[in-house]
C-alpha cells in the first residue's frame, strides 16, 4: 500500500496550520493522491485475480482430483476383468451398474464440504449423520460388487478406493479409517466364511486390503489437513488485502478532506466550505451544520443545503438520532430514520449519519447527513464522517475565537481612536470654536452675525457628539475603575442625550477579576447601545450584582421587543458578539423578548467560573 500523509501540507486550499500554498505544492499533493489511488486499484486488481485463480470454497480443490480416480478405477477394474477369471455375467452386470454409479456421481458429486458436530458434547448432529449416508451408502454399492465378483480377487475392488479417499477429503482420516474398516469387514466377513477360503490366507489378505484402504484414508485426511491450512493462509491474506484496499481508500479520502478543509477565519466561510466538502465526499441530499446559540440555549442550523438555514430547536426539539450524537464522541449510523424524526424533509431523510463536533474538549456543533434512500450509508462513509468531524470542528472553532480575538482587537482600537479624536479632532474643533467666538466679537454687521451664530451652534453640537463617543469610547473598567462606576457614567449619557428614563441598581461587595469585569462590561454596553438605538422604549433598568461567587447582568427595557432568534433583526450580531463574550469567560447569556412586551438580556456569570476569566482552553 502506497503511503499517504495524515498532516496537512498545502494543496488547493490547505489547513490553517500549513501556510501559503506555494506553486510547487499542488502538483506534489497531486501525485501522491493518483499514486495513492493507482495504488488502491492494483490492490483490488491483485485481489479479484486471487479469488479467481483459488476461489472461495474448499470442495473444488478435491472434486476433479476424485472423480478422475473414480473413472481411472473402473478402468483398470474392467481392464483386470479377463485376467482375474472372474464370471462373465455377474462382472458385465456390475460393470454397467458401476459405471452407471461414476456418471451419477459425476453430475451429482458428494459433497466434500466439511460439517460440524452438534451441541458442543461430542455427538454427532443430525446433519452431521446425514452428510455420512451417501458416503456408506456409495462404498456399500461398491462393496457389493466386490462380493459379488470373487471378493478380494473381484476386479472391482480397486473401486473401493475412490470413496475412502472421497471421505478422507470431506471429513477427515478419522471418518475415512472408520468407513475403510467398515467396508474391509463388508467384503472380509463372507470372504472368510466361505469353505473354500483358507483362514490363514483369508486373514493375510484381508489385512492387506484393509491396511491399504486405510493408508488411503490416512493420506486423504492428511492432504485435507494441509490444503484447509493452505487455504486458512490464503484467507487471512486474502482478508489482508481487502482491508488493506479499504484502509487505503479512507486513507486517501481522508486525506483530500484533510486538504480542503476551510482554512478562512471566517465563520461563515468555514461553515460553507465545510458543507460543501461533506456532500462531495459523502453524497447526500441534506447536509446541516447546527450550532449553538448561547443567547436562547438553542441549537441553529447555521449552514445547510437540503433544508432551511436559520431554522433553531431547543435540545428537546433536536431529530432523537441528532440529540443522541451530541452526547456521543463517535458518529452514528441510522439506516432507517422514522418519519418526521429527520432534520430534513421526510421525502429526503431515509437514512442518516449524525457526528457532533467537538474541539478542545468542548461541544462546538452538530453535523447531519441524511439521504432519500434508505440505507444508503455504509462502514466506509461512517468512518470518513468520523475522520472528518475533528478537523472541521478544529476549523470551526477556530473561526469562533478568531471572531472574539477580533473583539479584543476592536477594544484596544477603541481607544486608540478615542485618543487620536481627542488629540486632533477634539482639539481641531475646540480651536475653531474659540476662532468663532473671536471673530463674532469682531462682527458687527448683522447678517453675518447670523451666520456666524449658526456656525458656531453647528461646531458646539460636533464638539458634543464628539464629546459623546469620546465618553462612550473611553468608557470601560480598568484596575482603577470597576463596573459599577463605567455603567453609572455611560447610563447617564445615554439618559440625557435619547431622554430614557433610566435606573441602575447594583450590589457589589467585591470586583470581579478583570478580564472577566471588561467582558461583562461590554456585554453590558451593547446591550444598552441596543436599547438606545433600535428598542423604541422609554423606560430602561439595569441590575448588577454579585456577591464574590456568582455574577448577574440584567438590562431590561419596554420597547417595541422582537421574536427571539430571529436572525433579521438590525442588533442580530451585536446579540452574537455578546452570545460570544459570555461563552469566552464560560457566562450564560439568555435574552428573552417578545414583540409588544420588551426585552431582558440576563447574563450569569456562576461560581465554577473560576478567577481565570477563561471559558474553553
Amino acid at each position: 500500500m502506497l503511503p499517504v500523509p495524515a498532516g496537512g501540507g498545502g494543496g488547493e486550499e490547505g489547513g490553517a496550520a500549513s501556510g501559503p500554498v506555494t506553486h510547487k505544492s499542488v502538483p506534489v499533493l497531486s501525485g501522491l493522491r493518483t499514486r495513492a489511488r493507482e495504488g488502491a486499484v492494483e490492490l483490488g486488481e491483485r485481489l479479484r485475480r486471487v479469488e479467481s485463480v483459488y476461489g472461495p470454497r474448499r470442495a473444488p480443490h478435491f472434486q476433479p482430483l476424485v472423480l478422475g480416480v473414480r473413472w481411472l478405477a473402473l478402468a483398470a477394474a474392467i481392464a483386470l476383468a479377463p485376467a482375474r477369471q472372474a464370471a462373465v455375467r455377474p462382472v458385465v452386470v456390475w460393470a454397467l451398474v458401476l459405471t452407471v454409479n461414476v456418471l451419477f456421481r459425476t453430475a451429482r458429486p458428494l459433497s466434500l464440504q466439511p460439517v460440524g458436530r452438534g451441541g458442543g458434547t461430542g455427538a454427532p448432529s443430525a446433519a452431521t449423520v446425514r452428510s455420512a449416508l451417501p458416503f456408506l451408502l456409495d462404498l456399500g454399492l461398491v462393496a457389493s460388487a466386490v462380493v459379488s465378483t470373487g471378493y478380494w480377487q473381484s476386479p472391482f475392488v480397486f473401486c473401493l478406493l475412490p470413496g475412502v479417499m472421497a471421505a478422507g477429503f470431506a471429513r477427515g482420516y478419522v471418518f475415512a479409517a472408520r468407513l475403510a474398516l467398515v467396508a474391509g469387514a463388508a467384503v472380509a466377513v463372507p470372504y472368510l466364511l466361505e469353505p473354500a477360503t483358507a483362514l490363514g490366507d483369508g486373514l493375510r489378505t484381508t489385512g492387506q486390503w484393509v491396511v491399504e484402504l486405510a493408508l488411503v484414508a490416512v493420506l486423504a485426511g492428511y492432504a485435507r489437513r494441509m490444503f484447509g491450512e493452505a487455504e486458512r493462509q490464503q484467507s487471512q491474506a486474502l482478508d489482508r488485502m481487502t482491508e488493506l484496499v479499504e484502509a487505503n481508500d479512507l486513507l486517501v479520502s481522508l486525506h483530500r478532506v484533510a486538504q480542503q478543509l476551510p482554512a478562512s477565519l471566517n465563520l461563515d466561510a468555514a461553515l460553507a466550505s465545510t458543507v460543501s466538502r461533506l456532500k462531495s465526499d459523502i453524497p447526500s441530499d441534506v447536509v446541516a451544520v447546527l450550532l449553538p446559540d448561547g443567547a436562547n440555549g438553542r441549537w441553529v442550523v447555521a449552514a445547510a443545503e437540503g433544508t432551511r438555514p436559520g431554522r433553531s430547536f431547543a435540545d428537546h426539539e433536536l431529530p432523537p438520532a441528532l440529540a443522541a450524537t451530541a452526547a456521543s464522541s463517535v458518529a452514528s449510523l441510522v439506516v432507517c430514520v422514522q418519519p418526521g424524526e429527520g432534520l430534513g424533509p421526510e421525502l429526503l431523510s431515509h437514512t442518516g449519519l449524525y457526528a457532533a463536533l467537538r474541539a478542545r474538549g468542548a461541544l462546538v456543533g452538530l453535523v447531519a447527513l441524511e439521504h432519500h434512500a434508505p440505507g444508503s450509508y455504509g462502514r466506509r462513509d461512517l468512518q470518513l464522517l468520523d475522520g472528518f468531524v475533528e478537523p472541521a470542528a478544529l476549523a470551526i472553532d477556530n473561526a469562533r475565537w478568531f471572531s472574539r480575538l477580533r473583539a479584543i482587537g476592536a477594544d484596544e482600537e477603541r481607544v486608540r481612536i478615542a485618543r487620536d479624536m481627542h488629540d486632533r479632532l477634539g482639539q481641531s474643533l475646540a480651536s475653531v470654536a474659540f476662532g468663532l467666538d473671536r471673530i463674532r466679537k469682531l462682527v458687527h454687521d448683522e447678517p453675518l452675525e447670523g451666520e456666524i451664530d449658526e456656525l458656531r451652534a453647528e461646531v458646539r453640537e460636533a464638539i458634543t457628539e464628539v464629546r459623546e463617543t469620546l465618553g462612550d469610547l473611553r468608557t470601560g473598567v480598568s484596575a482603577d475603575r470597576g463596573i459599577v462606576s463605567a455603567l453609572t457614567s455611560f447610563l447617564e449619557r445615554v439618559e440625557d442625550r435619547s431622554g430614557i428614563e433610566v435606573n441602575f441598581s447594583y450590589d457589589e461587595r467585591v470586583r470581579l477579576p478583570i478580564n472577566q469585569e471588561q467582558e461583562m462590561w461590554r456585554i453590558a454596553q451593547e446591550a444598552i447601545t441596543n436599547v438606545e438605538r433600535h428598542a423604541q422604549a422609554s423606560h430602561l433598568s439595569v441590575r448588577w450584582e454579585y456577591d464574590g461567587r456568582a455574577a448577574l447582568l440584567a438590562v431590561a427595557d419596554d420597547g417595541r421587543g422582537f421574536v427571539a432568534g430571529h436572525a433579521g433583526r438590525p442588533d442580530s450580531y451585536g446579540i452574537t458578539g455578546m452570545t460570544e463574550r459570555a461563552d469566552a469567560i464560560s457566562a450564560t447569556l439568555v435574552v428573552d423578548s417578545a414583540p409588544g412586551r420588551g426585552t431582558v438580556v440576563r447574563c450569569r456569570l456562576p461560581q465554577h467560573a473560576g478567577p481565570s476569566g477563561q471559558g474553553r482552553p
